[in-house]
């Protein structure tokens, strides 16, 4: 059993599972709001041509 437990908290595979997906949780949270910020650029930059093109 004392052998089991110390395999257990020696084991990092699912510590390095998790890291991995913090890193491409916190990517994700980076291009969506670079994508969020451009659009709401983009939007406002096409409704002034469309305005302008009346």
């Amino acid at each position: 059993m004392k052998n089991l437990v110390s395999r257990f908290v020696k084991d990092e595979s699912g510590a390095t599972a998790i890291e991995y997906g913090l890193i491409a949780a916190g990517i994700a949270i980076a291009i969506i709001t670079a994508v969020q910020g451009v659009g709401g650029k983009l939007s406002t930059n096409f409704g002034t041509i469309s305005t302008s093109l009346k």
